[in-house]
C-alpha cells in the first residue's frame, strides 16, 4: 500500500435524487490521479460518508473495487460509531482488495478513556484478523470530539506495529503533527491540510490527505514531487497555503462542490445531502475574487 504523498479526500458526486453517481465518482477518481495526486481517500468527511447508510457505503466500495482505479493508491473510510459497522465496512473493503483503511474513532460518546479507545481498536483488529490491513487513524477532534493522544498512539503502534501505519491529523495544530513524526519514526503522519504539506514533510511526515486537493491537487502534487527531488518549493508552498487559507472560512463540502461546478463546467456537482448545503452566491463570489487576486485559476 502506497502511504506517502498527496492524497485527495474525494468528494462524492450525487444524482438529483441524492443517490451516489458512480460514473462521475470513478471519472473523478481517475482525474485526481491524472492531476498527479499519489492517492485518493473515499468515504471520508469530504465524501459525506456519515450522510450515507452502511449499505450505501458498501455499494460505493463495490463500485470502486470493480473499477480500474489502482487499489494500492486508495484509502477507504470505514470508521463508525458502532464497532460492528466499522468491522463490516473494513472487512468489505479488504474483500474488495483495499488494504488501506482510514478509520475515525467512535465519535458519539465523549471524554472517553484511553483504555476504552484502545479496546475498540483491539476488537476491530481481532475481528478483521488480516495481516494485510494498513490503518490510517483519523484525528479530527473538531468534528469527532475524540482525539488520538500521543499515549494512545504509542499503545496502538506497540500492539499492532505492522497494521497501525499512520494518522491523518485534521486538528490544525502543526506542532502536534511534528511531535507525532518525531515520536514515531516511520509512522505515516499526514496533515489534513495542504497548508502544512511542506512543513510536515520536512518534519519527517508522509504528506497530506486533504479535501481541497479536489481543486488544488495539481499544485500540491508539484510541491511533493519537488520536495522529493530536492528542488526548492518554499515559494510554491506559501502560495498554496494562501489559497487554502482563502478557502478555510467556508464549509468545505458545499464550497468544493460549487467550485467543481465551475472548474469542470458540470452542474451535476451541485447535489449535496442535507444537512450540508451548497455555498451561497455572495460567499462564492467573494471567494472566487480572492482566488483570482491570488492568481489561482480553477
Amino acid at each position: 500500500m502506497h502511504l506517502k504523498g498527496v492524497f485527495t479526500a474525494s468528494l462524492t458526486p450525487m444524482k438529483p435524487d441524492l443517490s451516489i453517481d458512480y460514473d462521475r465518482l470513478l471519472r473523478h477518481g481517475q482525474h485526481l490521479l491524472e492531476m498527479g495526486c499519489d492517492g485518493i481517500a473515499f468515504l471520508g468527511t469530504t465524501g459525506e460518508a456519515n450522510s450515507f447508510s452502511v449499505d450505501e457505503r458498501l455499494s460505493l466500495i463495490d463500485a470502486v473495487g470493480k473499477s480500474e482505479l489502482p487499489k494500492d493508491r486508495i484509502l477507504i473510510g470505514t470508521g463508525c460509531c458502532a464497532l460492528p459497522d466499522t468491522v463490516r465496512l473494513s472487512r468489505h473493503a479488504l474483500n474488495n482488495g483495499f488494504t488501506g483503511l482510514l478509520v475515525l474513532p467512535p465519535f458519539y460518546y465523549k471524554n472517553l478513556s484511553e483504555a476504552g479507545l484502545a479496546e475498540y481498536f483491539h476488537r476491530l483488529m481481532d475481528s478483521l484478523n488480516d495481516e494485510r490491513v494498513k490503518i490510517i487513524l483519523y484525528h479530527f477532534p473538531k468534528l469527532s470530539g475524540v482525539p488520538f493522544s500521543i499515549q494512545l498512539l504509542e499503545r496502538l503502534i506497540k500492539d499492532y506495529p505492522k497494521n497501525i501505519c499512520g494518522i491523518k491529523d485534521s486538528g490544525g495544530n502543526f506542532e502536534n503533527m511534528r511531535a507525532m513524526a518525531k515520536a514515531f519514526p516511520g509512522f505515516a503522519v499526514f496533515s489534513g491540510t495542504e497548508k502544512f504539506l511542506l512543513p510536515v514533510l520536512e518534519a519527517g511526515g508522509a504528506g497530506c490527505i486533504t479535501a481541497t486537493a479536489n481543486i488544488t491537487g495539481r499544485k500540491a502534487a508539484e510541491i511533493y514531487k519537488g520536495f522529493i527531488n530536492g528542488s526548492p518549493v518554499t515559494a510554491e508552498q506559501e502560495h498554496l497555503a494562501s489559497v487554502r487559507s482563502a478557502m478555510d472560512p467556508y464549509p468545505l463540502i458545499g464550497m468544493l462542490k460549487k467550485l467543481m461546478v465551475v472548474a469542470g463546467g458540470d452542474p451535476e456537482w451541485q447535489h449535496i445531502r442535507p444537512p450540508n448545503t451548497l455555498m451561497q452566491e455572495p460567499d462564492f463570489r467573494a471567494l472566487t475574487e480572492k482566488l483570482d487576486t491570488l492568481g489561482f485559476r480553477l
